[in-house]
């Protein structure tokens, strides 16, 4: 059993005792004080947006947050199913005075998650999480009397809003789509994005579909993270229909992953790119990425006249990033794209219709597009250390001996070299360095990797 508390919400596994998983104790406690934390905020009737992903305990779930804001006074606007940006689009249309998305993101079934907004319909800051765990540890939540009780509205079209949202945007073309004639793959995980999709590609004038696991029932037919290991089955679908695109979405429809016309990958790390390359071929303007994604954004960004700032690793960062620098695309190496025009969230959707848009414009297939971009790989590995080992002090001795080098430390240590580059973060949780390398194919991220890896231990030793 698991229960990880963090600034920007609870998430953990199903079952066991209270305090060891996501039990329905946590779940009122968590709930119970973040409804305190914003009564702290304001005096008036408060209402709050709950909406959540189709897994198997999301119906649990939901019953208890739903009771517990109202026990608090709360009035709940609950969409249902919904998805993390279509929840995320409606807390400000409603008015609301916050939101929680009932999901556990890419995780497998067994997880479930609390994840907490504020009344932009963004994610709560760090040092907003900081005050709300005070309050759940120390318990210090008043419920309300009976007459004070919240209410319950119902309201199961969000997801015709949010769509609508996505159409009448101007860098939407959906003429240009429909002109375009695509066939689609698409691969919802058995979750919300099977009932979201479907009918965001309907409104958008594609007429021939291929639908894998849109049943939303919870049972996810693969691991639900949208990497290349994981989608072997819309592959397939892609090459077996002779499908223009393969579309892949996580539980919660914050990520994006394509599959190109051959059944090859297109990259997570490029959903972004491809997005953004679109977007700056519109307007001229700044965009972010946090310090773990591809290099690739950096220089679309700079070729088409704007400029590339890095964030610290997690969606908050890189929001407050694309704020400070008025950036007009942002997101993060997953498939993660931040359009904020429309929201500041990582929107699946959005970023489903500006990527067929910039198909149907430019008649280029997905394998084209990737072609068209500076290719870099990834590596990702890790070192486990023993908890004596002083790991913020590695890390600043890797800082040292490589000063001569472009190094940014923001959120560990990130070097820049001329041609490629490593980031060494320390994980919050246990005794770990992890080493993100990349560079102009495999091979060489992985020797940059190793090469790093030597370096530190021998610090260590």
């Amino acid at each position: 059993m698991t229960l990880i508390k963090s600034i920007s919400g609870i998430r953990g596994t199903i079952g066991g005792k209270p305090g060891e998983g996501l039990s329905p104790l946590d779940v009122v406690k968590f709930t119970s004080a973040y409804a305190e934390w914003l009564k702290n905020q304001s005096n008036e009737k408060l209402s709050v947006v709950v909406g959540r992903d189709a897994r198997i305990s999301g119906l649990m779930i939901e019953n208890l947050v739903v009771s517990t804001l109202t026990g608090m006074g709360v009035d709940v606007i609950n969409l249902g199913l919904s998805t993390t940006p279509t929840v995320e689009v409606a807390v400000p249309i409603e008015k609301a005075n916050g939101g929680i998305i009932l999901t556990a993101s890419h995780n497998p079934k067994q997880w479930n998650a609390l994840k907490l907004l504020n009344n932009k319909g963004e994610f709560i800051s760090g040092e907003d999480g900081k005050a709300l765990l005070e309050i759940a540890e120390k318990e210090d939540f008043t419920y309300s009397e009976v007459d004070d009780l919240g209410r319950v509205i119902e309201k199961n079209n969000y997801f015709d809003i949010h769509i609508e949202e996505i159409l009448n945007h101007e860098l939407v073309d959906v003429e240009a789509i429909k002109s375009a004639n695509f066939k689609i793959a698409i691969d919802a995980v058995n979750s919300t994005g099977g009932l979201v999709l479907p009918k965001l590609l309907k409104a958008l004038g594609v007429e021939t579909v291929y639908e894998l696991f849109c049943e939303p029932n919870g049972h996810f037919p693969h691991n639900p993270e949208p990497l290349p290991e994981n989608l072997t089955e819309i592959s397939n679908t892609v090459v077996k229909n002779n499908a223009d695109i393969g579309i892949v979405v996580d539980p919660d429809v914050d990520r994006l992953a394509l599959v190109c016309e051959d059944g090859s990958m297109f990259g997570e790390e490029y959903t972004l790119v491809a997005v953004a390359d679109y977007i700056l071929s519109q307007r001229v303007g700044n965009t972010v990425s946090n310090l773990s994604s591809t290099r690739a954004l950096r220089d679309v960004t700079e070729k088409a006249g704007g400029q590339y700032f890095p964030a610290a690793v997690g969606e908050v960062n890189v929001v407050n990033k694309m704020k400070a620098q008025n950036a007009v695309i942002g997101g993060e190496g997953n498939g993660g794209v931040i359009f904020p025009d429309l929201h500041y969230g990582r929107d699946a959707l959005i970023g489903i219709a500006l990527i067929l848009t910039h198909m149907a414009k430019t008649g280029k297939s997905p394998k084209q597009l990737r072609e068209s971009y500076p290719n870099y790989h990834i590596s990702k590995n890790k070192i486990e250390l023993t908890p004596d080992i002083d790991v913020d002090l590695i890390l600043e001795k890797m800082g040292d001996k490589y000063s001569h080098e472009n190094v940014n430390t923001v959120d560990g240590v990130k070097i820049d070299f001329a041609e490629e580059w490593v980031h060494l973060r320390k994980s919050n949780t246990e005794p770990i360095i992890r080493i993100y390398s990349e560079s102009a194919n495999e091979e060489k991220a992985e020797q940059l990797a190793k090469k790093i890896i030597f370096e530190i231990k021998e610090i260590i030793a």
